[in-house]
Formats: C-alpha cells, structure tokens, sequence
C-alpha cells in the first residue's frame, strides 16, 4: 500500500498489510481503548486499502465496526468492575487521555441516557469514552451493544466509503472529518427526536 509510512498511518498501515481486514478491525478497537489514536486516519485509511484491492469494502466496515464493538466492550467492562472513583483515578494517570474527556462523557449520558450511547459513537472522544458511564450504571448489555454496534457501524461506514472514494487523498477526511460529524450527528438527533415524537403521539392515542 502506497501512502503515509509514518506515525498512525504508518502503524495502521502495517496492521492492515500483516492481518488484512483484522487489522484493521484490531486498529480501531486499540482506537477505542486509547483515544488519542484517531479514527479519523485509520477509517478512511481502511477505505483507501479497500479501494487499491488490498481489503474488500464490506470485511473492511464489517471488521472494523467489530474492533469498535469489542473496544467499547473493554471499557465498559472498567467502568463495570472498577466503577466510577476507581477508574477516574486510574484514567487521571494515563498519559494522553484527559479526565475532562470522561466527565464530558458522563454528562452527556446523564442527560441522554442509553441515546447517549447511540449519539455518542458519533462524536470524537466523546465515542470511546461514553462506554465508561455506560458500565458504571450498569446499562443493560442487551441495549448497551446494539446502540454501540449501530452508531460504530454509521461512523465507521462514512470514513471508510469516504477514503473509499478519494483514494491517493484518503487523508483529506481528517481535515473535514468535522463537517461529517455535524451531518451525521444532526441526523441522529433528527431521528431520536422522531422517535420521541412518534412515541408520545402512541402513548396519548392510548390514553385517549
């Protein structure tokens, strides 16, 4: 694969080329365990291997929605055994990783509930890191994956078609990864906000 050698991409690169679409799975679920490796490079650097023949498309969103599903998975588990005291005080010692990254987390599942989860795996940081709330409150696991599973696959599946498409400048998704999000995250919200709707207008036809 000709590009980046350097850096994450040089490190993703490398997975991809020993493991093929596993590694690429194997990147992203490290993504989610430390944040400041970037989907934003691994993603569309998926899809630009997709796109020379080095991985196919589909085993490509398949394996790395997985990596995102089995990383979130590991955190919440922290969050779970270690609850909430314990696991702020062992993610205040790692280098990289800010604790205002965990609160910020923890605010919006507070406020969102098991949406946050969904939302969530939408918004940088805010996507490895929601799965730690979600484990101290015990969030049902029978919830907690499919809405990680579902908001990963619709990140996951817009980098990756995105390097897909640019090819050789694979990297220009990073620089605009922010106008995806916005797209995707207003879209999610637009979509709770009619489930909601559509949900009090089932209940209040019910009482009526």
């Amino acid at each position: 694969m000709t590009t980046t050698s350097g850096g994450v991409a040089g490190w993703a690169v490398g997975l991809m080329e020993d493991l093929g679409p596993a590694g690429a799975g194997l990147a992203v679920a490290l993504e989610n365990l430390f944040p400041p490796l970037p989907s934003e490079v691994i993603l569309p650097l998926a899809g630009f291997a997709a796109a020379r023949g080095d991985l196919g498309l589909l085993s490509a969103i398949l394996f790395t929605t997985l990596g995102s599903v089995v990383g979130a998975l590991a955190l919440y588990g922290v969050g779970a055994v270690l609850g909430r005291d314990r696991t702020r005080a062992i993610i205040a010692k790692l280098p990289l990783v800010k604790l205002r990254d965990v609160d910020k987390a923890e605010q919006w599942f507070v406020r969102h509930g098991p949406k946050a989860v969904l939302i969530g795996r939408l918004v940088p940081v805010v996507r490895s890191m929601i799965s730690v709330p979600a484990g101290v409150e015990r969030m049902r696991i029978v919830v907690f994956l499919p809405l990680t599973a579902l908001g990963s696959l619709v990140w996951n599946s817009l980098l990756i078609v995105a390097g897909y498409q640019l090819g050789e400048r694979w990297h220009v998704v990073e620089s605009s990864v922010g106008v995806f999000q916005k797209v995707v995250l207003a879209g999610a919200v637009a979509a709770v906000i009619w489930f909601v709707v559509v949900k009090l207008r089932s209940d209040s036809e019910k009482v009526k």
